[in-house]
């Protein structure tokens, strides 16, 4: 193709969002697919046996709402295996909810250590294993994922578990905060594919109570309601490329209400 001035874009159309989501346990993770318009899982833990935070079954929910899941994929070949069949074959879903990505690490990584003829990644000399791994996570699964995001125009969301991490800051003292459950290599990975990284947690409230002698002291209080936050801080990995608010509801309904893509018809008015 012959590149010239005339070949440069004039418009900018929304495309369907790259969502993932992390969180404490028990939180209702699912709850964000499984609300999304007509989701497909992919799942490598089965996290569909819960119920709604209105009681309903969390499966029932979801083929409510035109969704559907493949079996529990148990390979890493068998989750390229899911991606190809959205790829090749005619379907009706509009969403692919990935659950979760930090048991797709493991399985790429028994995938690559198999590949290298090791028992484990950490078993592959050189720290080859886990390159190898972050490699295929890249090139095989990342790669599907953007075709069926560009080409079948499918909203991608992504689960992870969370974990404290150390932090080695050049001008602080170290600290802990809250990041994904993954290798460093496939973390990295997934932080630059993201659009939208959100932090699921429970709101707290800071009340004062009398300690005494007419002193009073904070008290951390959970309020039961659930949050994403949108933006990075000290404590917690966070991000968003769509100006979101610093906290929001865990709700489908409001993270689709800050993206362009779900609103294009909003704005054309």
């Amino acid at each position: 193709m012959a590149i010239s001035l005339k070949s440069l874009e004039t418009s900018a159309a929304p495309t369907p969002p790259r969502i993932l989501e992390y969180g404490v346990p028990g939180i209702g993770k699912t709850v964000l697919g499984v609300t999304a318009p007509k989701a497909i899982f992919i799942r490598t833990e089965d996290g569909l046996g819960g119920k709604m935070p209105d009681g309903t079954s969390v499966m029932e929910t979801l083929l409510a709402n035109g969704g559907g899941t493949f079996p529990l994929c148990k390979t890493f070949e068998e989750v390229i295996e899911c991606l190809g069949s959205l790829y090749n074959e005619d379907h009706e879903f509009q969403t692919l909810v990935v659950d979760s990505c930090d048991w797709l690490d493991l399985l790429v990584q028994t995938y690559a250590a198999k590949k290298a003829g090791f028992p484990s990644c950490a078993e592959v000399p050189y720290g080859k294993g886990f390159a190898e791994a972050a490699r295929y996570f890249k090139e095989m699964y990342l790669t599907g994922l953007e075709a069926l995001r560009l080409e079948k125009n499918m909203t991608i969301i992504q689960i992870a578990h969370e974990i404290t991490v150390k932090v080695e800051h050049p001008e602080l003292d170290p600290y802990t905060r809250f990041d994904m459950k993954m290798h460093k290599a496939t973390n990295a990975l997934v932080r630059e594919y993201s659009d939208a990284i959100l932090f699921a947690s429970y709101k707290i409230a800071s009340t004062k109570t009398d300690v005494g002698f007419n002193r009073k002291q904070n008290k951390a209080v959970g309020t039961g309601e659930r949050l994403f936050q949108t933006q990075d801080k000290p404590t917690s990995l966070a991000k968003n490329r769509f100006a979101m608010p610093e906290t929001i509801p865990l709700s489908w309904e409001s993270v689709a209400s800050h993206i362009p893509y779900f609103n294009q018809s909003k704005d054309k008015k």
